[in-house]
């Protein structure tokens, strides 16, 4: 196997790692910049500490990535199908960055490395892409806009006797927490994402055998996805915290707290790897309809979920291409 070859998708790994930091890193700060709870870059550097951290906390959505969505390929075509499923999903990402769509980088790159997958006539196991991602993909925002409404109704209910400025005070202050554990289950979902695929290119270039994941891989992983956290993803993060709605304290934290509740489930107990952008989303639909129905603006919402449901196929397409590319270049 081509020592080269493997070098590049890595880097290439790492730097889809980095894209996912600056373009889902408004999933983790943006209620807590919209409400003035912390400065733009305090809270940067808190969600690229905890993003950090999180990723040393568990193995199973790394495993989920590696073995149960496509068949290992082998030999140069197999790292051919890995790159090119990496570059699709990059492509997707900086798209959507641009553009300041909160798309998903998780399915981004499960979509990019299925058609790639399929370009390279590898299995692909459907069942698991159903089980693991398809399902969570649907399920999670629905759980975050259901969970969202009942977090936020239960601390209306609670603080409903309280002064509002002191409450919203105290508030503003708590979500400097659950915005801390929201950047925690980021770091725990989407660093894994990169293990994975890094453990199945040392798989295909023979260096190692089994799925264990080298600490300098869980170490590189974390810390590309905490330096592209740092640096910002300001155009989706002023679509989440001031386009959907205008969130209060009391709302950010009702959707922080949600969004970490559903990822560390999802991590810990299912060991499904799914989106970060979804379940904030969702989160912060729940918490505002709260307020009244028609206090969410539906239509940035109908944009956002659009982009949802084209992101895997556009990945896809990007990275099928990008094979067939590859393989008449290089044959």
């Amino acid at each position: 196997m081509d020592t080269f070859a493997l070098i590049v998708t890595v880097g290439v790994a790492l730097f889809f790692t980095y894209t996912n930091g600056f373009h889902d890193s408004a999933n983790a700060i943006a209620t807590s910049v919209s409400t003035r709870a912390l400065t733009p870059r305090a809270a940067l550097a808190m969600a690229a500490v905890m993003n950090l951290a999180g990723a040393f906390l568990g193995s199973g959505v790394a495993k989920t990535v590696s073995e149960g969505l496509i068949e290992t390929p082998h030999g140069d075509s197999g790292m051919a199908i890995l790159f090119a499923g990496l570059v699709g999903a990059i492509v997707w990402n900086l798209i959507t960055w641009y553009y300041g769509l909160p798309s998903s980088s998780s399915h981004a790159l499960f979509g990019g490395l299925v058609g790639a997958a399929l370009a390279g006539s590898i299995a692909v196991h459907w069942w698991g892409v159903f089980g693991k991602i398809v399902v969570p993909m649907f399920l999670s925002p629905l759980v975050g806009l259901l969970v969202g409404y009942l977090v936020m109704c239960a601390i209306m209910w609670m603080f409903r006797r309280a002064n509002p400025h002191r409450a919203k005070r105290g508030f503003r202050i708590a979500q400097t927490v659950s915005a801390a554990g929201m950047a925690l289950g980021h770091g725990l979902q989407d660093a894994q994402k990169t293990m994975g695929v890094v453990v199945m290119a040392l798989t295909i270039a023979d260096v190692q055998q089994h799925n264990e994941i080298p600490i300098w891989v869980k170490f590189a992983s974390a810390a590309m996805l905490s330096l592209g956290t740092y640096a910002g993803g300001w155009r989706i993060m002023r679509t989440l915290g001031r386009r959907i709605i205008e969130l209060d304290p009391p709302q950010g934290f009702a959707a922080e707290t949600t969004a970490a509740s559903v990822m560390y489930s999802a991590s810990f107990m299912f060991h499904a790897p799914i989106s970060t952008t979804h379940v904030i989303t969702s989160a912060i639909m729940g918490v505002g309809a709260t307020k009244r129905v028609s206090a969410v603006r539906w239509g940035v919402a109908k944009n956002i979920i659009l982009g949802w449901f084209i992101t895997m196929p556009a990945a896809a397409f990007s990275a099928a291409v990008i094979y067939w590319a590859i393989k008449l270049v290089f044959g």
